[in-house]
């Protein structure tokens, strides 16, 4: 997720605030939090979905991704002594984060009948995630006609559950995702391979399940919330055709040097079997979480702060360099001197919009919003968006979007203060989960530009920028080493990392 805040004139409020906006929007989509929204008992009733299933001793739980654990706890909590067994996949290490973190309602207690396996680590598969998934296709091929079988999904959900179609090894599978994720290869490109290549997604874990009735309570990581793409949709019957995959493998160049194993299985048709018609009826998808959910609770816990919230879309993606001059741009033209932005400008805003997913309508209305709060003065606009952008892997570093969006946004802002502007811009970017934790960086426009100028531009040549490290230089800077940018003030807020430009420092 990504928020701006334009015009303002105090910082430590504007910071505080952005803050105050982003925990909203986690707080709205916390694993506990979703589940108990949308799951509810009523004596020997469970309601999910607007439906309604009876409870009687029949009752499992298979789950993977990086927030079922949090999911589990609460959905044990809600089904009680209905519940027989469960199984999920989880994280390498997340249970001890968890409680370093203090996070004790985010864990099963110790008499849950829910086994957790941990595997994934990095978010790979290893050879842990496949153990689990193996454990969970012999829990859901056990089940009858009697039974309801809850399937827990979030972000990291693909990782957890490998399970590769013979004769393609987990070490190959794993190789293939690495490269096509180097590549620059977007999240749905990667899920439509995974599923592919496997045997419990694209709708396999439900075929093992059924002919018991199948819940899925879902918290989408997916842009559009696509139910088959969302950890490869292991619940939702799905045809993936061999030239769908190859389409992704030519388009990356990695046709080549594909294993001959999984050259094997792309080159069989792949022959869906006619299901009877209660197949396609025992299964509930339901999504409980995404990125919609969490803009929209921003945005009222904006509007509580004093800011004026225009959500952009919740589908901002493309390469970050991409979707960072996006930001760049519209903090252009909202913070314009003078009367009015130059035509041309709003001109190439709109035309960057296919280019990073957002679609021109969108576009033209908070173009419309921003200009008006140029005229009739606000005093704050708050700019909302959610996405995944992506990144292309040119150097040896370790990546991490949010990270290397934040430092080019910030270059994208410091870029443009030759003008003298006063105003202030604050940009911030993070996700509620996954191995980079949250980011910010914070830029404020001042006069001197000349120095910012020359700052961005000693960033914009460095090496850690080139080869994809922005975490190292994250590291380097937290530890005190600024000979790369001595300008450059980094410092903690509240346990995010923060990137500051500004004239007091420089």
């Amino acid at each position: 997720m990504g928020l701006a805040t334009l015009h303002s004139r105090s910082m430590s409020s504007l910071e505080k605030r952005a803050r105050g906006v982003f925990s909203a929007a986690v707080e709205s989509v916390q694993p506990d939090i979703v589940v108990h929204r949308a799951l509810k008992r009523d004596g020997n009733k469970l309601l999910a979905g607007g439906q309604s299933f009876t409870l009687s001793n029949n009752l499992y739980v298979v789950g993977f991704g990086k927030a079922v654990l949090g999911m589990a706890a609460e959905t044990e909590k809600i089904v009680g002594d209905h519940l027989v067994k469960g199984v999920v996949s989880v994280p390498q290490g997340i249970q001890k984060t968890l409680r370093n973190h203090g996070k004790q309602r985010m864990l099963l207690e110790n008499c849950s009948k829910i086994t957790v396996m941990e595997g994934a680590k990095h978010n790979f598969p290893d050879e842990n995630a496949q153990r689990s998934a193996e454990c969970i296709q012999e829990l859901t091929s056990g089940l009858t006609e009697k039974d309801l079988l809850l399937v827990l999904i979030s972000g990291g959900g693909s990782a957890l559950l490998p399970a590769p179609a013979p004769p393609i090894s987990l070490q190959e599978k794993q190789d293939v995702t690495r490269h096509l994720a180097a590549a620059g290869a977007t999240i749905q490109e990667l899920n439509t391979v995974r599923r592919g290549l496997s045997l419990l997604k694209g709708g396999g874990l439900a075929r093992c399940a059924y002919p018991a009735q199948v819940v899925a309570l879902i918290l989408s990581d997916v842009i559009g919330d696509p139910l088959d793409l969302i950890a490869s949709g292991p619940t939702v019957r799905s045809e993936t055709r061999p030239e769908e995959v190859w389409a992704i493998f030519d388009r990356y160049k990695l046709s080549d040097s594909l294993p001959s194993s999984v050259k094997e299985v792309l080159s069989q048709t792949i022959q869906l079997q006619e299901q009877p018609q209660e197949f396609k009826d025992h299964v509930l998808n339901i999504v409980i979480g995404s990125n919609n959910i969490a803009l929209e609770c921003a945005s009222r816990r904006a509007s509580e702060l004093g800011l004026r919230p225009v959500i952009l879309s919740p589908a901002v993606c493309g390469d970050v360099c991409s979707v960072a001059h996006l930001y760049g741009q519209l903090s252009r033209f909202a913070c314009y001197p003078g009367k009015e932005p130059p035509p041309e400008l709003a001109a190439q805003i709109l035309q960057m919009g296919p280019e990073v997913g957002v679609e021109s309508w969108d576009l033209c209305r908070t173009l419309t919003v921003l200009e008006k709060e140029r005229k009739e003065g606000w005093g704050a606009t708050c700019l909302l968006a959610g996405g995944e952008p992506t990144v292309q892997l040119t150097g040896r570093g370790m990546g991490g979007r949010n990270q290397e969006l934040a430092l080019r946004v910030g270059l994208e802002l410091s870029s443009e203060v030759r003008s003298g502007a006063p105003r202030t811009v604050i940009f911030q970017c993070a996700r509620d989960s996954g191995q980079e934790g949250p980011v910010t960086l914070a830029c404020a426009q001042a006069p001197e530009g000349a120095k910012l100028d020359a700052l961005a531009d000693a960033l914009s040549r460095d090496p850690f920028v080139k080869n994809n490290e922005t975490f190292t230089l994250k590291i380097k800077i937290q530890a005190g080493l600024r000979s790369l940018a001595p300008s450059l003030c980094a410092h903690k807020v509240c346990g995010e990392f923060v990137l500051v430009f500004k004239s007091s420092y420089l």
